[in-house]
């Protein structure tokens, strides 16, 4: 477990909670309740990867609470729960709304820190949410197993951007590995794809176009449309559905031909759900990289900016690092990520396996 910087693991009575981001191959958008309904048999398929949020939570003698993002630099301070409970607004918004919904008894310092980009479109925020979710539920000794947190993470983080959030980006972080997360009548299933961690490792590349994206914006325009009956987009996500379907039986496989056809045909589809999705940059970065190794490749999460990840040739990885480099965008280290939420306090045991 990597210690981020300006916060040391947790000990004595400090609690500390990792947890980390994820890249989606298929099925993204289809995720948002109710459009899965209308797709029987819908499924998403993603992967944890080694990009971290961590939640840090120290007790504090007195009433004070201070909220901190290291990464962002955003912070708030409180003399009391009174008093965050009645302020009209917030910097570090995600803590101090998770922290309305626990009310701890007493002061405390919640430091929390991310190695995504800013929108990068790789689920920061909905990691950030599982792990501090976890932390402030351990804090104040309340027992939430791993669905309840998903459940109030996602809840509030709607809360916080406003439209309706989709439930696969919270399962990576849950459970790390590779996934598909089944979306059915009775509820979700989420199921472990079963591949070495080493394969994929070395047959992707993830990069961050420079750009950050306003979170939910393009996935609410297609909620919209869909539940408005465009017919177009209708069709595209019941495509959509179909070809996470199949990417899900070629992963399994380790079909790595038909995972690059799978991932090539979902992004030609999803580029025209809404106008936004893809961008310049996006377009020229994709098409650079393809002519160095990379054979497909999509926008993270509801495009328009953020993240990028590209299925490559074998030994093809520093080839498409440096043309995205060298034409303004940036790599991000990439490795499965293996274990989800770890959650480290006196005990130092992980738990959410």
């Amino acid at each position: 477990m990597r210690s981020k910087p300006g916060i040391a693991l947790a000990t004595c009575d400090e609690i500390y909670a990792q947890a980390p981001c994820r890249a989606d191959l298929a099925g993204a958008t289809i995720d948002l309740w109710p459009l899965y309904l209308f797709h029987p048999g819908s499924v998403t398929v993603n992967m944890a990867v080694d990009i971290q949020t961590t939640c840090k939570i120290t007790p504090r003698k007195g009433k004070a609470i201070h909220l901190r993002s290291l990464d962002t630099g955003k912070e708030d301070r409180f003399p009391s729960l009174d008093a965050l409970m009645k302020a009209k607004q917030y910097q570090h918004a995600l803590a101090a709304y998770l922290v309305r919904f626990f009310r701890p008894g007493g002061g405390f310092l919640l430091e929390s820190h991310s190695e995504s980009p800013e929108g990068a479109g790789i689920s920061g925020s909905s990691a950030m949410m599982i792990c501090s979710s976890a932390a402030l539920a351990r804090f104040v000794g309340r027992e939430m197993d791993i669905e309840q947190i998903r459940i109030l993470a996602q809840n509030i983080e709607a809360q916080l951007i406003r439209v309706p959030t989709g439930c696969q980006d919270y399962y990576p972080a849950m459970y790390g590995g590779v996934s598909a997360i089944h979306l059915d009548p009775d509820g979700i299933h989420r199921q472990a794809i079963d591949i070495a961690a080493e394969e994929v490792n070395k047959r992707f590349v993830l990069f961050y176009t420079g750009k950050p994206r306003q979170s939910g914006i393009n996935n609410w325009e297609v909620f919209k449309q869909h539940i408005n009956g465009d017919r177009h987009v209708i069709r595209n996500l019941a495509e959509i559905s179909r070809i996470a379907l199949e990417m899900h039986s070629a992963l399994k496989s380790a079909k790595w031909t038909e995972v690059a056809r799978l991932l090539n045909e979902e992004w030609k589809l999803r580029r025209t759900n809404a106008p936004g999705i893809t961008t310049p940059l996006i377009d020229k970065l994709i098409s650079v990289a393809k002519k160095q190794g990379a054979l497909a490749a999509k926008v993270c999460g509801a495009g328009g900016g953020g993240c990028v990840i590209t299925l490559v040739e074998e030994g093809a990885q520093g080839r498409v690092s440096e043309v995205i480099r060298q034409n303004r965008g940036q790599p991000l280290e990439f490795r499965i990520s293996t274990q989800g939420l770890c959650f480290y306090g006196p005990e130092r045991r992980p738990t959410g396996s």
